[in-house]
């Protein structure tokens, strides 16, 4: 298995994806009208299907549009909703719970969905934030603070190498330290 997954969400994507290395796809833009001819191409080159389902235009993800889906042959769908990955597994789909960690409190509600929803699988975003600091502040006159989830110097050096002007955390061993 290729540890890279292709997140599509345009038709060059998918069509790009299908001739990559990748053999999960990740479409965060499904679409009802589509849906059906993708699943069949991904799975005519061995490659497994995933949808947003929080996202997909025209199905719901409720019990029945969750059913829809697996009968269409998709290997499974992502969701943030802990109510959702429990319909999906309850319906024999592969699933996958995204969490947008954002801070500590975040780290502890996330050990308690995945508690609940007991998903196949889990994505925690963002997967890297130092890349997007230096891309805002070299478009920003405005200072940027980093924030949530720094909680060593070597943690809070990285942002602040970035491009950060600051960084914000509950470490109180960092609260006394200058960088």
């Amino acid at each position: 298995m290729n540890n890279i997954i292709a997140a599509i969400r345009t038709e060059d994507d998918f069509d790009t994806a299908l001739h990559s290395r990748a053999d999960i796809f990740f479409d965060l833009s499904p679409d009802i009208f589509t849906l059906g001819y993708e699943v069949k191409q991904a799975h005519k080159y061995n490659k497994k299907l995933y949808i947003h389902i929080d996202l997909a235009k025209g199905i719901a993800s409720d019990k029945h549009g969750l059913m829809y889906v697996k009968e269409l042959g998709v290997d499974g769908i992502i969701s943030t909703r802990t109510h959702t990955i429990k319909i999906a597994r309850e319906n024999g789909l592969k699933t996958v719970q995204r969490f947008f960690v954002v801070d500590s409190h975040f780290v502890d509600t996330t050990l308690d969905a995945v508690s609940a929803s007991r998903p196949d699988m889990i994505e925690i975003m963002p997967g890297i934030v130092t890349k997007v600091i230096a891309r805002l502040k070299s478009k920003l006159n405005t200072p940027l603070i980093a924030g949530g989830l720094i909680e060593t110097s070597a943690e809070a050096q990285a942002a602040i190498s970035a491009g950060a002007s600051a960084v914000s955390t509950g470490a109180k061993e960092l609260w006394s330290s200058t960088l």
